[in-house]
């Protein structure tokens, strides 16, 4: 059987000309609010392609570039105001922060409806309990790319190497969601190997490069590769890619995979943010 390479960067790009389609339909700028702190290099790649897909979808970013050494109290009162500011229909605050700063008070002081990385515990709690919630990006492009290509959740058996709450456990829980019978697997599993290989669909969060090797795979499984790493200057996943494509049915690339997925979700969540608002005022 030959390996389907699921096309992350294809995929993202027809849904960024769909939701550019929706902004520009919308009589109203929808703004995004991104906070950033200090100058961590890998930060500010991602902000830098984070404003980019934004200018491409027609979504406006207000952007605060702040000093690494900016007080919680200072920081939390930029939220406070931008979380009043009806103009503002988003809020990102760019992790890891600091460590002078409390991230868990930082990200919920974030208003729920603009909580675009869907990190507060009000839509964490809202994604539990398979409510409204705005889910963060990355498992929200995982499944999307999934359902692009057809791929049948419903029945199967997923396992989700990682236990991140940004990744790990909003993916088990959309896979959930979706009818999937889930494992969650992580750091101190007994017996990793067997686990892995029960998996029907397996998703791998880990952050080591090339950890899950072809020996660890299902013959047919699908893996989706969540992992960046930078080895000997080269971008990997945390699926050894070579290896395993040679015994699955679907695997993502590193890179062109998960990551433009993830920044094509994210815009996806600011139009929900936006949209959240406005029914919400009408509601007044």
């Amino acid at each position: 059987m030959i390996c389907i390479i699921l096309d992350g960067k294809k995929t993202a790009e027809s849904l960024i000309k769909k939701i550019a389609g929706e902004v520009a339909a919308i009589n109203e700028d929808i703004t995004l609010a991104l906070i950033m702190v200090g100058k961590n290099p890998a930060s500010q790649v991602y902000v830098r392609n984070k404003i980019k897909a934004c200018d491409e979808a027609g979504i406006r970013v207000k952007d605060y570039f702040l000093d690494e050494k900016i007080p919680q109290k200072e920081l939390l009162k930029i939220i406070a105001e931008c979380n009043a500011d009806p103009k503002i229909h988003g809020i990102l605050v760019q992790l890891p922060l600091p460590s002078h700063l409390n991230e868990s008070e930082i990200i919920n002081a974030i208003d729920p409806l603009k909580d675009v990385d869907g990190l507060t515990i009000v839509n964490q709690g809202k994604l539990m309990v398979g409510s409204d919630a705005i889910a963060p990006a990355t498992p929200k492009g995982v499944i999307t790319l999934l359902q692009k290509y057809f791929v049948e959740i419903a029945g199967k058996n997923a396992v989700v190497v990682g236990r991140s709450s940004l990744v790990g456990k909003p993916a088990a829980l959309l896979l959930l969601q979706k009818n999937a019978t889930v494992t969650i697997a992580h750091s101190k599993t007994a017996n990793l190997r067997e686990v892995t290989r029960r998996a029907d669909i397996l998703v791998v969060a880990v952050g080591k490069p090339r950890f899950i090797t072809a020996d660890m795979v299902k013959k047919d499984a699908v893996v989706v590769d969540v992992g960046i790493n930078k080895v000997e200057g080269k971008i990997v996943g945390d699926v050894d890619f070579a290896g395993v494509k040679e015994v699955a049915s679907y695997i993502t690339p590193v890179p062109k995979g998960v990551g433009p997925m993830t920044i094509a979700s994210l815009l996806e969540n600011i139009l929900l943010c936006y949209k959240k608002q406005i029914s919400a005022r009408e509601k007044v």
